[in-house]
Parts: structure tokens; C-alpha cells; sequence
């Protein structure tokens, strides 16, 4: 499915989705030790959910001095420091007996975490140039596959040992397993603008108002990805459902996720990136449609929208490639701006769910897809502005 140039591209290629399936895995930590982490600082789940604020910032922070450190750095040797830097804070998290040490080595494994996100899909764009959208979501697949390993990873640990401790050295022990090969390969550098008007490379844009309306998508995006699988088990008990039957939504959500990042490899070597989007954009407006209308068990609906949101970051990424010019600061700004719409967006939805109840959950999904489509709408207006400008 998947097509290599040589064989440098296709080793240096999977040694990305190595890498990738590794971060998943430290971005998949936080939710299942939660509890235990709780314990072993001796904080409420009030104060332990701090947590959750410290790695956001870390990752605000990380996507932008990563952009800046991939334009100007080797980026293997870049995203090598930021390895270490996750390993030696996974190692530590577990053993740490005080909330505030814990918040602050979360905010340095947030900051890591995007660090390697940002600074891997950078230079997997910079490794297949235009041609690396399918590349794309199959990297993030491998990051969506390690997020469903880290639960199991803990469940085994447990029953081995009775203890957490050992699911964080074994996320550490896979992030320093992928620093070594990652080390040995020559790393991309980002490619020339090339100002001939006949070429691909001319219809790339240095537009700050392009860059903005990608940068809100992007944020809208995974605002509704983290709103859906952090809300929707506390939306399926307030619909009536247990809350063994409302735990398993998120599971469900999660596998269709990493089920349509899949199938979108194949799915963009055939359509375009804007089909695929309006693809995406239809089915998740269906899908909060069905939830609002009690049209659609919840299970499906969980589904459907995990099909819904699997391959719009990897496509808008794919597409934001062949728009604009990626420097590495352009990808840190995009990542600022996804880790804002996961800071703001989750934490307006619970005060909406105690003012409005469960019924106004579907309303605020549909409300940020439309919000989506208004702004794919600007988006093809304004592309379509600066080629005409450009005479193409």
C-alpha cells in the first residue's frame, strides 16, 4: 500500500512508524495510572486531574521550540534529545512521591511527547516531500496503535507484578529502542522552494492567513477528538447506560479511529485530500445527528465517529503539505494550535453537560463540525484567491 523510492526511504520510513507506535504509547499513559499516580502522591482525583493541564502546556510549548529546533538542527539529533528526555522522565514519574514533582515531570513528558510528534511528522513530510500523504496516516496510525497498547501493557503488569510502576519503564524501554536505529540514518532536511512557475513546488504559499485558517481547523480537530473519548463514557452514563457499558464507548471510538487511519492509507492514493475531509465532515455531522435524534445505539455511534475523526488530521496534514511551505516553525504552529483546542474545548464540556445534561452533548459535536466546515469553506476560498493571484 504503501510506496518507497529506495530503500532508504522505506527503512528511515519505518523506523518512524517504530518510533510513532512508541510515542502512542507515552501518550496513552496518563489516563490508565492515573488512578495509581493519585495513590502514590497521596492527591484526590480533583488535584491528580492537574495533570492533565501540565502536560497540555508541556505540549504547547515543545511543538514551538521543536519548529524552531528542526529549521535550524539536524533533526534526528533533535528528536534523539527529546527521546531521552521522555525516558528519563518516564523512568522517574512512577517513583515520585510529591503531586507537584509529578506535575512538573509531566509537563517535561508532555513537552517530549509533542516534541517527537512534531518534530517525526516534519520530517516524514521533508523525507516524501508531496507525495507523503499516505505516509502520513499511516504514521499516525502507528500512534493510535500504541495509544490501545499502553492500557493492555498495564493490565499485564499488574497482574505480574501488583504494581504500575513497570508499564512506564516499559514505554521508557521502547522510546530507547527507537533512538538507536533513528540515530544511524542521514535525516531529511526540508526541501527548496524551487520559483518556477511550472513546477509543483510554485503552488506552495507563504500566506500568515492560509497558515491561520490550518491552524484553526487543527484546533477545532482535535478539540473534537479529545471532547468525544474524554466525555463520552460520562455522556453514556448520564444516557442511562452502566458504567461498564459506558467505559467501553471510548474503547470502541478508539479502535474505529485507528481503523480509518488504515483505511485512509489506501483511501488517499485514489481520492483527493478535500473528498476525503468532506468525507469525514459528512459522517461526523451524521453521527452526532443520530446521537441527538436517538437514532443510533450509542455503541455505533462511538463507531461512527471514531470513522469520522480517524483521517482528518493525517488528510488536513497531508493537504496543509501541499499548500504551504512546512518549515519546521509551520508544523510547531500547528501543533501549538491542536494542543490549544485540547486544553480549551474538553475543559468548556463538562460545565455545558451540568447545565444542559447529556442532551447537549451531540449538539456541541455537531456545533464544532460545522465550525469545521465554515472553516474548510475559507480555507479552498482563500487557496483559490492565491493561485488566481499567482496566475495559475
Amino acid at each position: 500500500m504503501l510506496h518507497f523510492p529506495s530503500t532508504y526511504h522505506r527503512r528511515l520510513t519505518w523506523t518512524y512508524f517504530g518510533l510513532f507506535i512508541a510515542i502512542g504509547m507515552t501518550g496513552g499513559l496518563l489516563g490508565p495510572a492515573l488512578p495509581h499516580l493519585a495513590e502514590v502522591s497521596g492527591a484526590s482525583m480533583s488535584q491528580i486531574a492537574v495533570l492533565f493541564t501540565a502536560r497540555a502546556v508541556g505540549n504547547m510549548s515543545g511543538a514551538m521550540v521543536t519548529g524552531l529546533l528542526m529549521d535550524r538542527f539536524n533533526g534526528h539529533r533533535v528528536l534523539v534529545m527529546m527521546g531521552m528526555l521522555a525516558v528519563a522522565g518516564l523512568a522517574v514519574a512512577p517513583l515520585s512521591p510529591l503531586l507537584l514533582l509529578l506535575t512538573l515531570l509531566f509537563m517535561l513528558l508532555g513537552f517530549a511527547e509533542v516534541s517527537l510528534n512534531a518534530g517525526g511528522n516534519t520530517l516524514l513530510l521533508w523525507l516524501h516531500r508531496d507525495a507523503a500523504g499516505p505516509n502520513v496516516s499511516a504514521l499516525h496510525f502507528c500512534f493510535s496503535f500504541g495509544n490501545m497498547l499502553t492500557p493492555l501493557i498495564m493490565i499485564a503488569a499488574l497482574s505480574l507484578t501488583g504494581q504500575f510502576h513497570l508499564t512506564f519503564w516499559i514505554v521508557a524501554a521502547s522510546v530507547a529502542v527507537m533512538l538507536w536505529p533513528l540515530s544511524r540514518f542521514v535525516s531529511p532536511s526540508m526541501p527548496a522552494v524551487d520559483p518556477h512557475p511550472d513546477t509543483a513546488a510554485a503552488l506552495k504559499h507563504r500566506d500568515p492567513l492560509l497558515l491561520g485558517l490550518f491552524m484553526l481547523l487543527f484546533s477545532v480537530y482535535v478539540g473534537i477528538e479529545i471532547t468525544f473519548a474524554g466525555w463520552v463514557t460520562a455522556y453514556g452514563t448520564l444516557s442511562g447506560l452502566s458504567t461498564e457499558q459506558a467505559a467501553l464507548l471510548a474503547t470502541l471510538f478508539w479502535l474505529a479511529l485507528s481503523a480509518g487511519r488504515l483505511l485512509a492509507i489506501p483511501l488517499l492514493r485514489v481520492c483527493s485530500p478535500w473528498q476525503v475531509l468532506a468525507g469525514c465532515l459528512a459522517l461526523g455531522l451524521s453521527a452526532a445527528a443520530g446521537l441527538h435524534a436517538n437514532a443510533l445505539p450509542l455503541s455505533v455511534g462511538a463507531l461512527l465517529f471514531g470513522l469520522s475523526a480517524s483521517a482528518f488530521f493525517p488528510t488536513l496534514f497531508a493537504l496543509c503539505n501541499q499548500s504551504i511551505v512546512m518549515r519546521g516553525r509551520t508544523t510547531g504552529a500547528i501543533f501549538t494550535a491542536a494542543g490549544s483546542g485540547a486544553l480549551v474545548i474538553p475543559s468548556l464540556t463538562g460545565p455545558l453537560l451540568d447545565m444542559a445534561g447529556a442532551q447537549a452533548f451531540p449538539i456541541l459535536l455537531a456545533t464544532l463540525w460545522l465550525l469545521i466546515a465554515l472553516g474548510l469553506m475559507l480555507l479552498a476560498y482563500r487557496l483559490r484567491q492565491l493561485t488566481a493571484r499567482q496566475g495559475l
